[in-house]
Protein backbone atom coordinates (compact mmCIF):
# COMPACT_ATOMS: atom_id res chain seq x y z
CA UNK A 1 0.00 0.00 0.00
CA UNK A 2 1.36 3.42 -0.98
CA UNK A 3 1.25 5.65 2.08
CA UNK A 4 0.70 9.42 1.76
CA UNK A 5 4.06 11.16 1.99
CA UNK A 6 6.04 14.23 1.17
CA UNK A 7 9.82 14.51 0.83
CA UNK A 8 12.01 17.37 1.96
CA UNK A 9 15.57 17.93 0.73
CA UNK A 10 17.80 20.60 2.28
CA UNK A 11 20.24 21.67 -0.42
CA UNK A 12 23.83 21.63 0.88
CA UNK A 13 26.71 23.83 -0.13
CA UNK A 14 24.89 27.16 -0.37
CA UNK A 15 27.70 29.75 0.03
CA UNK A 16 27.60 32.91 2.10
CA UNK A 17 25.43 35.08 -0.12
CA UNK A 18 26.51 38.63 -0.90
CA UNK A 19 24.77 41.57 -2.57
CA UNK A 20 24.36 40.99 -6.28
CA UNK A 21 24.78 37.20 -6.16
CA UNK A 22 22.65 35.21 -8.61
CA UNK A 23 20.44 33.14 -6.31
CA UNK A 24 18.98 31.11 -9.16
CA UNK A 25 22.45 30.07 -10.31
CA UNK A 26 23.37 29.19 -6.73
CA UNK A 27 20.22 27.06 -6.34
CA UNK A 28 20.79 25.30 -9.66
CA UNK A 29 24.38 24.50 -8.65
CA UNK A 30 23.14 23.09 -5.34
CA UNK A 31 20.56 20.91 -7.11
CA UNK A 32 23.14 19.56 -9.55
CA UNK A 33 25.53 18.85 -6.70
CA UNK A 34 23.09 16.32 -5.23
CA UNK A 35 21.71 15.10 -8.57
CA UNK A 36 18.26 16.59 -8.08
CA UNK A 37 16.12 18.23 -10.73
CA UNK A 38 12.96 20.29 -10.39
CA UNK A 39 9.63 18.66 -11.21
CA UNK A 40 6.13 20.08 -11.69
CA UNK A 41 4.38 20.75 -8.36
CA UNK A 42 7.66 20.90 -6.41
CA UNK A 43 7.92 23.62 -3.77
CA UNK A 44 11.16 25.51 -3.14
CA UNK A 45 11.38 27.23 0.25
CA UNK A 46 14.07 29.89 0.49
CA UNK A 47 14.90 31.75 3.70
CA UNK A 48 14.46 35.50 3.45
CA UNK A 49 17.95 36.12 4.78
CA UNK A 50 19.71 35.01 1.61
CA UNK A 51 17.14 36.81 -0.53
CA UNK A 52 17.68 40.04 1.42
CA UNK A 53 21.45 39.64 1.16
CA UNK A 54 21.37 39.02 -2.59
CA UNK A 55 19.08 42.02 -3.10
CA UNK A 56 21.43 44.31 -1.18
CA UNK A 57 19.08 45.05 1.71
CA UNK A 58 21.81 45.05 4.40
CA UNK A 59 22.29 48.30 6.32
CA UNK A 60 25.55 49.39 7.95
CA UNK A 61 24.56 50.90 11.29
CA UNK A 62 27.48 53.30 11.06
CA UNK A 63 25.54 55.09 8.30
CA UNK A 64 22.34 55.46 10.38
CA UNK A 65 21.37 58.57 12.35
CA UNK A 66 18.67 57.76 14.93
CA UNK A 67 15.61 59.95 15.18
CA UNK A 68 14.31 61.32 18.51
CA UNK A 69 11.66 58.55 18.53
CA UNK A 70 14.35 55.89 18.01
CA UNK A 71 16.43 57.36 20.82
CA UNK A 72 13.44 57.31 23.19
CA UNK A 73 12.50 53.70 22.37
CA UNK A 74 16.10 52.54 22.55
CA UNK A 75 16.62 54.08 25.98
CA UNK A 76 13.50 52.40 27.35
CA UNK A 77 14.57 48.99 26.06
CA UNK A 78 18.37 49.31 26.37
CA UNK A 79 18.73 48.87 22.61
CA UNK A 80 20.97 50.31 19.92
CA UNK A 81 19.10 53.43 18.71
CA UNK A 82 20.51 52.97 15.19
CA UNK A 83 18.95 49.49 15.02
CA UNK A 84 15.67 50.95 16.27
CA UNK A 85 15.82 53.63 13.58
CA UNK A 86 16.12 51.00 10.84
CA UNK A 87 13.16 49.15 12.39
CA UNK A 88 11.08 52.33 12.34
CA UNK A 89 12.03 53.00 8.71
CA UNK A 90 10.81 49.50 7.82
CA UNK A 91 7.49 49.95 9.65
CA UNK A 92 4.08 51.46 9.00
CA UNK A 93 3.59 51.82 12.74
CA UNK A 94 4.19 50.40 16.19
CA UNK A 95 1.67 47.83 17.42
CA UNK A 96 3.12 47.23 20.90
CA UNK A 97 6.19 48.47 22.74
CA UNK A 98 7.15 47.27 26.20
CA UNK A 99 10.73 47.37 27.45
CA UNK A 100 12.96 45.59 24.91
CA UNK A 101 9.96 44.18 23.01
CA UNK A 102 8.96 46.10 19.91
CA UNK A 103 6.15 44.75 17.71
CA UNK A 104 5.50 46.65 14.51
CA UNK A 105 3.54 46.42 11.30
CA UNK A 106 6.04 46.25 8.48
CA UNK A 107 5.76 48.22 5.27
CA UNK A 108 4.55 44.95 3.69
CA UNK A 109 1.74 44.56 6.25
CA UNK A 110 3.24 41.84 8.46
CA UNK A 111 2.92 42.06 12.23
CA UNK A 112 6.18 40.92 13.82
CA UNK A 113 8.98 41.76 16.22
CA UNK A 114 11.41 44.47 15.11
CA UNK A 115 9.83 44.67 11.62
CA UNK A 116 11.80 41.52 10.84
CA UNK A 117 15.09 43.46 10.92
CA UNK A 118 17.71 40.87 11.87
CA UNK A 119 21.15 41.30 13.41
CA UNK A 120 22.22 37.66 13.89
CA UNK A 121 24.52 35.56 11.69
CA UNK A 122 25.27 38.49 9.41
CA UNK A 123 28.66 40.08 9.86
CA UNK A 124 32.25 39.44 10.83
CA UNK A 125 33.44 40.66 14.25
CA UNK A 126 33.74 44.43 14.27
CA UNK A 127 31.06 44.97 11.64
CA UNK A 128 27.68 46.44 12.58
CA UNK A 129 25.19 45.20 10.01
CA UNK A 130 21.42 44.67 10.19
CA UNK A 131 19.28 43.02 7.54
CA UNK A 132 15.72 44.14 6.75
CA UNK A 133 13.23 41.93 4.95
CA UNK A 134 13.16 42.00 1.13
CA UNK A 135 11.37 45.06 -0.21
CA UNK A 136 8.74 42.87 -1.91
CA UNK A 137 9.01 39.16 -0.97
CA UNK A 138 6.21 38.17 -3.36
CA UNK A 139 8.02 39.83 -6.26
CA UNK A 140 11.23 38.10 -5.20
CA UNK A 141 9.46 34.74 -5.21
CA UNK A 142 7.88 35.40 -8.62
CA UNK A 143 11.22 36.41 -10.13
CA UNK A 144 13.02 33.32 -8.80
CA UNK A 145 10.18 31.04 -9.91
CA UNK A 146 10.12 32.49 -13.42
CA UNK A 147 13.88 32.18 -13.86
CA UNK A 148 13.86 28.58 -12.63
CA UNK A 149 10.99 27.76 -14.98
CA UNK A 150 12.89 29.22 -17.93
CA UNK A 151 15.89 27.03 -17.07
CA UNK A 152 14.14 23.77 -16.12
CA UNK A 153 10.66 24.00 -17.65
CA UNK A 154 9.18 22.89 -14.31
CA UNK A 155 6.05 24.59 -12.94
CA UNK A 156 6.90 24.87 -9.26
CA UNK A 157 5.92 27.03 -6.31
CA UNK A 158 8.38 29.25 -4.47
CA UNK A 159 8.07 30.39 -0.86
CA UNK A 160 10.22 33.06 0.80
CA UNK A 161 10.24 32.17 4.51
CA UNK A 162 11.20 33.78 7.80
CA UNK A 163 11.03 32.84 11.46
CA UNK A 164 8.46 34.73 13.53
CA UNK A 165 7.10 34.48 17.03
CA UNK A 166 3.41 33.80 17.62
CA UNK A 167 0.89 35.42 19.97
CA UNK A 168 0.33 33.41 23.15
CA UNK A 169 3.00 30.81 22.29
CA UNK A 170 6.71 30.65 23.08
CA UNK A 171 9.27 29.94 20.40
CA UNK A 172 9.55 30.86 16.75
CA UNK A 173 8.38 29.04 13.64
CA UNK A 174 9.00 29.43 9.93
CA UNK A 175 6.23 31.09 7.96
CA UNK A 176 5.73 32.41 4.44
CA UNK A 177 6.60 36.05 3.65
CA UNK A 178 6.38 35.71 -0.11
CA UNK A 179 4.83 33.17 -2.47
CA UNK A 180 4.69 32.47 -6.19
CA UNK A 181 2.95 29.72 -8.13
CA UNK A 182 0.53 28.77 -5.34
CA UNK A 183 -2.36 30.11 -3.31
CA UNK A 184 -1.12 30.67 0.24
CA UNK A 185 -4.54 29.82 1.70
CA UNK A 186 -6.82 26.86 1.06
CA UNK A 187 -10.39 28.00 1.66
CA UNK A 188 -12.61 25.17 2.92
CA UNK A 189 -15.60 27.35 3.79
CA UNK A 190 -18.78 25.89 2.37
CA UNK A 191 -17.33 22.41 2.05
CA UNK A 192 -18.54 19.48 4.14
CA UNK A 193 -16.47 17.49 6.61
CA UNK A 194 -16.48 13.68 6.75
CA UNK A 195 -19.69 13.74 8.81
CA UNK A 196 -21.56 16.12 6.52
CA UNK A 197 -21.09 19.26 8.63
CA UNK A 198 -20.70 22.40 6.49
CA UNK A 199 -17.47 24.21 7.34
CA UNK A 200 -17.99 27.91 8.01
CA UNK A 201 -14.61 29.40 8.95
CA UNK A 202 -11.94 26.82 8.09
CA UNK A 203 -9.02 28.15 6.06
CA UNK A 204 -5.67 26.36 5.89
CA UNK A 205 -2.47 28.42 5.71
CA UNK A 206 -0.79 25.97 3.36
CA UNK A 207 2.17 28.26 2.55
CA UNK A 208 2.89 28.64 6.27
CA UNK A 209 2.62 24.87 6.77
CA UNK A 210 5.19 24.25 4.03
CA UNK A 211 7.49 26.97 5.36
CA UNK A 212 7.29 25.44 8.84
CA UNK A 213 8.07 21.98 7.44
CA UNK A 214 11.15 23.38 5.70
CA UNK A 215 12.17 24.99 9.00
CA UNK A 216 12.83 21.51 10.38
CA UNK A 217 15.82 21.38 8.03
CA UNK A 218 17.02 24.96 7.53
CA UNK A 219 18.49 25.33 11.01
CA UNK A 220 17.38 28.26 13.13
CA UNK A 221 20.77 29.02 14.68
CA UNK A 222 23.30 28.85 11.87
CA UNK A 223 21.16 29.38 8.75
CA UNK A 224 23.41 26.75 7.17
CA UNK A 225 20.76 25.20 4.91
CA UNK A 226 18.69 28.10 3.57
CA UNK A 227 17.02 26.32 0.64
CA UNK A 228 14.68 23.32 0.94
CA UNK A 229 13.03 21.39 -1.88
CA UNK A 230 9.64 19.87 -0.97
CA UNK A 231 8.20 17.17 -3.19
CA UNK A 232 4.76 15.60 -2.96
CA UNK A 233 3.00 18.42 -1.10
CA UNK A 234 -0.58 19.28 -2.00
CA UNK A 235 -1.36 22.90 -2.80
CA UNK A 236 -3.50 24.93 -5.18
CA UNK A 237 -1.51 26.48 -8.05
CA UNK A 238 -2.21 30.16 -8.62
CA UNK A 239 -1.01 33.65 -7.77
CA UNK A 240 -1.80 35.65 -4.64
CA UNK A 241 0.21 37.76 -2.24
CA UNK A 242 1.42 36.09 0.92
CA UNK A 243 0.00 38.96 2.97
CA UNK A 244 -3.48 37.54 2.34
CA UNK A 245 -2.58 35.26 5.26
CA UNK A 246 -2.41 38.28 7.59
CA UNK A 247 -5.67 38.56 9.52
CA UNK A 248 -7.79 41.57 8.60
CA UNK A 249 -7.63 44.13 11.46
CA UNK A 250 -11.45 44.17 11.64
CA UNK A 251 -11.32 40.48 12.60
CA UNK A 252 -8.38 40.80 15.00
CA UNK A 253 -9.65 40.93 18.59
CA UNK A 254 -6.21 41.64 20.07
CA UNK A 255 -5.13 44.85 18.29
Amino acid sequence: MLLPQIKLYALPGIPNIKAGDDLVAVIMDALHRVNLGLEDKDVLVITQKIVSKAEGCAVDLNTVTPSPQALEIAEAGDKDPRHIEVILQQSRGIIRHKGPILITETCHGWICANAGVDRSNLAEPGQEIVLPLPADPDASARRIRQQLKEITGAAIAVIISDTHGRPWREGTVNLALGVAGMLPLIDLRGKKDMFGYTLRVTMIARADELAAAAGLLTGQAAEALPVVLIRGAQYIPGEANATTIQRNPEKDLFR
